[in-house]
């Protein structure tokens, strides 16, 4: 089969380190155009590439398959609907879109059109992830009684750029990361309670969430703040066997965002052990597994031609987007939204 042609729709932060290295390494992918504006800033990292002014003249090329959508938030609805349409397969950055209803859309398209529909859900494949879900297969940990995870960060300064105040703020940024893994260890939960915040002065969206989510013998605790100087923390998974605290986060993005080709040198190698501790008080280093998205390119690679499973299924980029919603609404209404 020829090389699964590729086209980028949008070279922010998204299209530049998370989808055009990684397209670049797959085997039996070829990126073949970019929408973008600025196109001396695509040209600076891909010389020779085919870069159009919108995604019209893009789902007009000739020899892509696979539209990957990394535009704004607000416009990832209609730029899927758009190349579904067209007859492309079609990847959509996180958040799968920013209302539940918009998701749902995008997703029946997809089926009536026959189309394979993925949501970019890189960090199953992080390193610490991948770590915590061997303990927890092991039993290590025992009946998972209380996770908590964290993505904090150090930025006290609001930035102007569009991010800063998308809709629903950082819980439409980084929410939809630590729901799609708490969903992938532990299922959906009965009920969501949800603390959303604009902490920094001048902050146009949310900045801070604090959700916890309900089960009937456990309870999972997400958490992000741009106003954490000690951000170290990431896991903190409590079970009737033990317990397992990591520090530090995966290095993919930052390799990337430096200019590292995916798979080059220490690639994915999280060099900071969690703790476990164990019921008796014993506390030994758990080296961790080796992260690794381009595994999320090659499944994808393989499920358009037919000889592999979709990596991220649209029935569980609802499921995320179910959660989302039913913690907008939980923080607005004040009170615990059952699911």
């Amino acid at each position: 089969m020829n090389d699964i042609g590729v086209g980028l729709i949008g070279y922010g932060l998204g299209g530049r380190a998370f989808h055009a290295p990684y397209v670049g390494v797959t085997p039996g992918m070829t990126l073949r155009g970019v929408v973008s504006r600025d196109a001396a800033k695509v040209r600076a990292d891909l010389p020779d590439m085919r870069v159009v002014p919108d995604v019209a003249a893009l789902l007009a090329e000739p020899g892509i398959d696979l539209v990957i959508v990394s535009s704004p938030d607000a416009l990832h609805a209609e730029h899927a609907l758009a190349a579904i349409a067209a007859g492309k397969h079609v990847l959509v950055d996180k958040p799968f879109a920013t209302t539940l209803a918009d998701a749902r859309r995008v997703a029946a398209a997809a089926e009536a059109g026959g189309r394979l529909l993925t949501v970019f859900q890189n960090r199953r494949w992080d390193a610490d992830f991948l770590t915590l879900r061997r303990l927890i297969d092991e039993g290590a940990l025992g009946e998972i009684v209380q996770f908590e995870s964290h993505f904090d960060r150090w930025r006290p300064t609001p930035s102007p750029l569009w991010k800063e105040a998308r809709a629903g703020g950082v819980w439409l940024d980084l929410g939809p990361h630590l729901v799609d893994q708490a969903l992938q260890l532990l299922g959906m939960p009965e009920a969501i309670d949800a603390d959303l915040a604009a902490l920094r002065a001048g902050a146009p969206a949310p900045d801070y969430f604090h959700v916890t989510l309900c089960y009937p013998r456990r309870r999972v605790i997400l958490h992000a703040s741009k106003l954490v100087a000690a951000h170290g923390l990431r896991f903190a998974v409590h079970g009737t066997g033990g317990s397992w605290i990591k520090h530090g986060i995966d290095p993919q993005e930052a390799a990337t965002v430096a200019g590292t080709a995916p798979g080059q040198g220490d690639w994915g190698v999280d060099p900071t052990p969690g703790l476990l501790t164990r019921g008796d008080g014993t506390t030994i280093p758990v080296a961790n597994e080796r992260g690794d998205y381009r595994l999320f390119w090659a499944a994808l690679a393989a499920a358009i031609r037919g000889e592999g499973a979709n990596p991220v299924p649209a029935s569980e980029a609802i499921a995320v987007m179910t959660v989302l919603d039913a913690g907008l609404r939980s923080a607005t209404e004040g009170r615990v939204v059952r699911l």
